[in-house]
């Protein structure tokens, strides 16, 4: 399975750039300040990232984001909440159509990569770089969304183990977290170099030797 993740999460019915003049009253919703939230973290990474400033790419006054989100780490946090309903969405719809062990670990990892390269806003997030100088449970719940995708890949190996496409002595464990941490890194790459090193570089090559 090496087919890439449909949609855009971080892109569908966002604002062009500019900001949005005339909003109605009430039209300002927090789905909207989330997707105008990750547009700003990608194009202008967190030291450019504020609330004062959101409000004006919104053509809104900054006082109706604050209706919404009373703080900067309350809009980082919708920002992750936004996360784990998407992308964490997408792979439990992968446990549940696929049943072959090694295509659930591997249809996770690309969709993983796949949806960094695509929501580029959102790999800021997952990072960490949008959470420094953050409330240290916002970092703790991005750890748990980590926790709960290295639980997902433990359970795929189990599967490709008891389906005899991986030996009965595999450690479900440290091969879930090598996964995991190869993710990460590319993550990492991809957000370091300014986005030039595309997460699924050389994918269809690296994964026969993730799959060893």
């Amino acid at each position: 399975m090496r087919t890439e993740p449909e949609g855009r999460p971080e892109r569908a019915g966002r604002p062009e750039r500019g900001g949005r003049q005339g909003l109605r009253r009430g039209s300002l919703s927090p789905e909207l300040i989330v997707k105008e939230s990750l547009r700003l973290l990608d194009e202008e990474g967190p030291d450019g990232f504020s609330l004062p400033k959101l409000g004006r790419a919104l053509g809104a006054d900054p006082t109706a984001v604050y209706r919404h989100f009373a703080s900067k780490a309350q809009m980082v946090e919708g920002l992750i909440e936004f996360i784990e309903q998407t992308g964490f969405g997408l792979v439990t719809k992968i446990t549940a159509e696929e049943t072959d062990g090694m295509k659930q670990a591997e249809g996770i990892v690309a969709l993983l990569l796949g949806f960094a390269r695509k929501n580029r806003g959102m790999t800021r997030v997952l990072t960490g770089d949008a959470l420094v100088n953050e409330d240290q449970r916002l970092q703790a719940r991005i750890n748990q969304l980590l926790d709960r995708i290295e639980t997902t890949l433990k359970q795929a190996v189990r599967i490709a183990v008891t389906q005899k496409e991986l030996p009965e002595d595999t450690d479900a464990g440290a091969r879930a977290n090598v996964l995991l941490c190869y993710v990460i890194g590319r993550w990492q790459l991809f957000a370091k170099s300014g986005y030039a090193r595309d997460p699924m570089e050389q994918w269809p090559q690296q994964w026969p030797i993730l799959a060893r």
